[in-house]
């Protein structure tokens, strides 16, 4: 039975659910997990997540689809890039198939929670891990636990994605070398104060440029850059320092195949901006989020697709993208996994 929830005035919050997933690392292995009712985490004053930051998340969502399954999106990708974020803060890789069965365990525990389809609500998953054990001196931990939890969520744009304002940030989102790629807590708490600082001067976002040159785009706190060229060609900023974004790497295929478009995976220099047609932001919140204007100190970009509605190439890659999503268009095999 659905939960008796107002699914159409749903913000993007928290709401607890009847079930999360946690298993535990010890002694070098992991445990089998299990699902369990407790929302509290209990740990250690000095565990080493409190003391050094040492967490990673994810973040990805199940849905409803026209002819009423419930499905997630890609989760193998998730699983993969989760690996390759605790490889490189030294923590115990959480196995891939393992989070997959985690996710769909999870959300099949809390089924009653996931939107009905067109409510334009979907359930949101986080999978998150963290050092546990107390850790004083400045190295790893030796214990974690790895937790899903699962919550509905609302649309991200109320009323539909509006064309949004950003400015170029004098601040940096991370160094050459750095963490950028991963999807690490420690990003995201050092990327508050420029988000903040950027919500009181009335931008939606920053735009974050390579720390080295300050030359070249990189992406915003949380999602990747998309542009479409006068010419109709899909170009996404390449960088070591850019988070590789799954909706990002769906879009590429999306255009592709799907809608015939050249696609670039390239270095975007910043005074190339102002000749692109179009521009949006892309993740797994909001899909792609349009921008209609850029500040750069003063100086406005501003994109010919205009602040009323989101461009038509964008438009046309939303559109293909959520249809895959929500089962009205063939899916890439393996990019759906039913979960019931």
């Amino acid at each position: 039975m659905s939960k008796n929830i107002d699914w159409s005035n749903l913000g993007f919050g928290y709401i607890e659910t009847d079930k999360r997933f946690v298993s535990n690392y010890k002694d070098g292995a992991w445990d089998e997990g299990a699902l369990i009712d407790d929302p509290m985490v209990t740990m250690s004053e000095c565990a080493c997540v409190l003391q050094y930051a040492q967490t990673c998340f994810e973040g990805l969502k199940a849905y409803t689809t026209e002819d009423g399954r419930i499905v997630c999106f890609r989760p193998d990708l998730n699983a993969q890039r989760m690996a390759d974020t605790c490889k490189r803060l030294e923590m115990p890789e959480f196995p891939e198939d393992r989070f997959v069965q985690a996710v769909v365990d999870t959300v099949k525990a809390n089924a009653d929670y996931v939107p009905p389809f067109g409510s334009g609500a979907t359930l949101y998953i986080r999978p998150y891990m963290f050092g546990s054990n107390a850790v004083i001196g400045v190295k790893p931990a030796d214990e974690y636990q790895f937790r899903v939890f699962t919550t509905p969520v609302g649309p991200y744009f109320k009323g539909g994605a509006k064309p949004i304002v950003i400015r170029v940030s004098d601040f940096d989102r991370a160094a050459p070398h750095g963490t950028g790629h991963i999807k690490a807590g420690l990003n995201y708490a050092m990327s508050l104060h420029a988000i903040v600082d950027a919500h009181d001067k009335g931008y939606a976002e920053n735009m974050y440029l390579d720390a080295a040159t300050r030359t070249k785009v990189e992406e915003t706190g949380g999602a990747n850059f998309i542009f479409i060229t006068k010419d109709g060609k899909l170009v996404t900023p390449k960088s070591d320092s850019i988070l590789p974004s799954i909706t990002r790497r769906s879009l590429m295929v999306v255009a592709e195949k799907y809608l015939g478009m050249t696609v670039e995976h390239r270095e975007v220099y910043f005074d190339e901006v102002k000749d692109f047609a179009e521009c949006g932001l892309c993740g797994t919140a909001a899909v792609i989020s349009p921008v209609g204007r850029i500040d750069d100190h003063g100086k406005e970009i501003c994109f010919p697709s205009g602040m009323d509605e989101m461009g038509p190439v964008t438009k046309k890659l939303y559109d293909t993208l959520t249809g895959i999503q929500m089962g009205k268009i063939e899916a890439p095999e393996g990019w759906i996994k039913e979960i019931k």
